[in-house]
C-alpha cells in the first residue's frame, strides 16, 4: 500500500495570475509549480505584495488563474466553474483567515453547523459542540460573533475550518489581528488539531517563527519561487512548538 504521506493532495503547474492596473498588465503570481503531499504542513512566506495570498486563493479554488492548473486530490480545480469549485471546496477543504468571516446573526454553534447542514448532515449540531468543546468554547455556544473576543471568534472560525474534517486546510495569516499572546494560542491550536486530523495545512504568514513549526516553507518573491527550505526536524516535533 501507498504510504499516505507520499500522495499528492494539491498540484499547480505554470500558475500565472495577472491583472490590470493603469500601467498595464500586472502579474500578482508567475509561473508557480508545486506539489503538497497528505499530512504536510507548508508556509507561504514573503514580503507584503509578494503573491501569498493570491497563490492561496488560486490553490484554494478562490480565485482562477490567468494560465495553468491546479489540482485537490486528482480533480482538477481550473477545469470546473465556479459552481464545481465550490462544491470540492465544501467537501475537501477548511478555511482560516485573518478576519474571521463569521456570519454576525449566527450564533457560534451555528457558525460552525453551518457548512455541516449545507453538505446535509444530520448531526450537525453535536459535531459542531463536539469541535467547540475542544477549542475552549463550551460555554460559548449561544453568543453572537459580536459578544466574542478576537481570539474566541477566531476559534470558533477554526472549529467551523475543523468540523468537516477537510483534506486540505488553507490558513491565511490567522493570527493577523490578533495580539502576540492570543495568537501564540491559536497557531497552538491550529497545529494541535491539523496534528490530531492528519490533515494538510497550507498556511500563509509574515512571522518566521510560525513559518519554521511547518514541514516546509516556500518563499516568494514578486510572485515566484525563489527559496523553498525542509530540514531533519520531524513534523511532529515542529509542530509540537509550545504545546
Amino acid at each position: 500500500m501507498q504510504n499516505e504521506r507520499n500522495i499528492v493532495v494539491l498540484r499547480a503547474a505554470g500558475l500565472v495570475k495577472e491583472v490590470s492596473s493603469p500601467e498595464g498588465s500586472l502579474t500578482i503570481v508567475d509561473d508557480v509549480s508545486l506539489a503538497i503531499h497528505s499530512g504536510e504542513a507548508v508556509a507561504i512566506v514573503g514580503a507584503s505584495g509578494a503573491g501569498k495570498s493570491t497563490l492561496l486563493a488560486l490553490l484554494a479554488g478562490l480565485d482562477e488563474p490567468s494560465r495553468g492548473a491546479v489540482w485537490l486530490n486528482d480533480v482538477e480545480l481550473t477545469a470546473l466553474d465556479e459552481d464545481g469549485r465550490a462544491a470540492v471546496r465544501a467537501r475537501r477543504v477548511g478555511f482560516v483567515f485573518q478576519s474571521f468571516h463569521l456570519v454576525p446573526s449566527l450564533t457560534a454553534i451555528e457558525n460552525v453547523m453551518l457548512p455541516l447542514e449545507l453538505a446535509g448532515r444530520r448531526d450537525a449540531r453535536g459535531a459542531a459542540r463536539e469541535v467547540l468543546e475542544r477549542v475552549g468554547l463550551a460555554r460559548r455556544t449561544g453568543h453572537y460573533p459580536r459578544q466574542l473576543s478576537g481570539g474566541e471568534q477566531q476559534r470558533v472560525a477554526i472549529a467551523r475550518a475543523f468540523v468537516t474534517r477537510p483534506a486540505v486546510l488553507f490558513a491565511d495569516e490567522p493570527t493577523g489581528n490578533l495580539d502576540t499572546v492570543t495568537g501564540e494560542r491559536i497557531i497552538d491550536l491550529v497545529f494541535a488539531l491539523n496534528r490530531e486530523s492528519g490533515t494538510t495545512l497550507v498556511l500563509v504568514t509574515h512571522d518566521r517563527a510560525i513559518a519554521e513549526r511547518c514541514d516546509r516553507t516556500i518563499e516568494l518573491e514578486a510572485g515566484r519561487i525563489v527559496a523553498t527550505s525542509r530540514d531533519n526536524v520531524t513534523p511532529l516535533d515542529r509542530r509540537a512548538g509550545r504545546l
